[in-house]
This record gives C-alpha cells, sequence and structure tokens, in this order.
C-alpha cells in the first residue's frame, strides 16, 4: 500500500530523483521547496508536511534546513531522512536527538559507506581503521552540492577535517595523493577526503580511525563544477582493518545522484512498515539491517567482496 510522502526540495537533482522513485514504488510524492515553506517558517513547514506519513529533506544546505524540518517532523509525528553530505550538519543532526526515527545522510555520501562498513564488521565488536576510497569516473556537482559545500568549507573556515583516535579534528594539512588498488584497476585517490561517512560511521561502530579517499578524477571534476553531462561511475571500496585483519566489501554502479534517491526511498519504507531497530536518530547501518537493506537494492549497486 502506497503512503503519501512529503519531499523538501523536490525541484533539485536529487529531489527530482526521489520523485521518480517513489512514485515507481507506488507512493503518492508530496513535492514542496523554499517557495511554500522556507525552513524559518514552522507553521508553513507544518502546512506542508500536513497529511504526510514521512517527510525525505534533499534541499540543501543542510546547515540551514535540517534542524527546522526534524522539528516539524516531530509535530507531526512522522519520519525523517535526508540525503545530507554536509560533515557539520549531520554532526549537528546527532546531537540534537530526535523524538521521532530520523535517519541522515541516508544518501550515496554518508549512507551507503555506513551500509557496508557494518556489514564488513559483521560479528567484530571494534576495529582499528576504515578506509573508504571512492573511485568516481568523474563528479559533476549539482548546484544544490555547490551551495552546500561553500556553507561547510565557510563553517570550518577552510580548513579540512578529519576522524582520528575516536574524535572529530580540524587541520591545514596540505593533502597528499596515494594509488589506491580498486577492484577494477589502480587509481590516485587523494587521502583524507574526508565526507559524510566521518560522522555516520562512528556514530555507532567502534573504529578508532575512519578515513575517505577520493579519485582524483572526482575531486577534479568537483573543482571544474561544468554542467553535468554523463553521469558518473563509482566503486566505494571498504576496508575495515583489526588486528592485522582485514575485512573489504566494494560496491560499484552509476550515477551518484541517481542512487542516492533508492536509498532514501528504501529507508523511508521501512521506516513506515517497522523494519527498523530504534527511534531517534540514527544512520542507516545502526537504523537498519544493513546486509539486508544492501541486497535489497542490488537491481542499482552490486556489492562484492567478504566479511
Amino acid at each position: 500500500m502506497g503512503h503519501h510522502i512529503a519531499v523538501y526540495g523536490a525541484s533539485g537533482l536529487t529531489g527530482r530523483f526521489v520523485l521518480a522513485e517513489l512514485e515507481k514504488r507506488g507512493h503518492t510524492p508530496l513535492p514542496f521547496g523554499r517557495a511554500q515553506a522556507t525552513a524559518d517558517d514552522p507553521e508553513a513547514l507544518d502546512r506542508a508536511l500536513s497529511g504526510a506519513a514521512a517527510v525525505i529533506n534533499t534541499a540543501g544546505p543542510f546547515a540551514v534546513t535540517a534542524l527546522p524540518l526534524i522539528a516539524a517532523a516531530e509535530r507531526a509525528g512522522i519520519p525523517y531522512v535526508d540525503v545530507a553530505a554536509e560533515i557539520e550538519a549531520n554532526a549537528e543532526t546527532f546531537a540534537r536527538g530526535a523524538s521521532v526515527p530520523v535517519v541522515p545522510a541516508m544518501a550515496f555520501f554518508g549512507g551507503l559507506a555506513d551500509l557496508l562498513t557494518t556489514t564488513a564488521m559483521a560479528d567484530w565488536p571494534a576495529a582499528d581503521e576504515a578506509h573508504i576510497a571512492y573511485g568516481l569516473s568523474d563528479w559533476q556537482p549539482s548546484p544544490g552540492t555547490l551551495t552546500a559545500g561553500e556553507v561547510s568549507r565557510d563553517r570550518r573556515g577552510g580548513r579540512r577535517v578529519r576522524f582520528h583516535n575516536g574524535e572529530l579534528a580540524y587541520h591545514d594539512d596540505t593533502p597528499t595523493t596515494l594509488d589506491w588498488d580498486f577492484p577494477d584497476g589502480p587509481r590516485e585517490v587523494i587521502a583524507e577526503f574526508s565526507m559524510a561517512d566521518v560522522v555516520t560511521i562512528p556514530s555507532h561502530l567502534k573504529i578508532a580511525t575512519v578515513t575517505d579517499h577520493m579519485a582524483t578524477t572526482a575531486a577534479t571534476g568537483l573543482a571544474a563544477a561544468g554542467v553535468r553531462q554523463e553521469p558518473e561511475t563509482f566503486e566505494v571500496d571498504v576496508r575495515v582493518h583489526r588486528a592485522g585483519e582485514e575485512r573489504r566489501l566494494t560496491a560499484t554502479g552509476k550515477d551518484i545522484y541517481a542512487v542516492s534517491a533508492p536509498l532514501a526511498v528504501e529507508a523511508t519504507e521501512r521506516l513506515l512498515s517497522g523494519r527498523f531497530t530504534t527511534t531517534g536518530v540514527a544512520s542507516a547501518g545502526k537504523m537498519f539491517d544493513a546486509p539486508d537493506f544492501l541486497s535489497s537494492l542490488a537491481d542499482v549497486i552490486k556489492v562484492s567482496g567478504s566479511s
């Protein structure tokens, strides 16, 4: 049975993919945006969520939209899911907590690597480090991605961020590169190119150090910020280490924005059907059965490796 699901930022790139995914699965989207409800107008947000069973927030910068939308979801008594890749906004969401189920960063960045890392950990209660390498063929950011990135850079004063020895830390170290041996062949990556994973993964897994690496081809595309052309292909290679042992899983697919839609919609469906483990704020790997979640998206995300 389909649900009425509100989508904030429905006119953006990811928002349009989410609308299509909801309709494909038999749901009725309730699209709205800043023209109908700005984040600083609680009454307008409440009107927009009237009759909705859940809300998916695709409108960045999430530093502006996430907490007000979560508050509106609480007033409506409905689950909240967003696709935020902003490290600081994600951290604020976890720090805030919630009285309804809330899943931040339920997208290509943040959610996918968390699901992979949780699956790779399996019966390990803790690990020394996790490395997530993004082998993107390119990265042609949407306008929303660019705006969100500018907000994040401004908030941290242009510094970089890492998760090391159990805590987030800001630094001014010069970026370095290394060669990463992806299953499809080696690629040069920028080391310590931190994404939302440095918040989502440590929120529930005992891993002392979480490090992201980004293919230089993707970083170059991000810097160039040209018009989006052919969708990128991706390899997300996760390696978890403990006392000399390694577990590794790799996800492959195409179009990081399109893939974010089934991730967010699948999460929303699971929240509405009772297939989740906790209430309040939790990342994908904590909120859901991670291996089962990944299996449900096998038509768009191929996972290989062993855990």
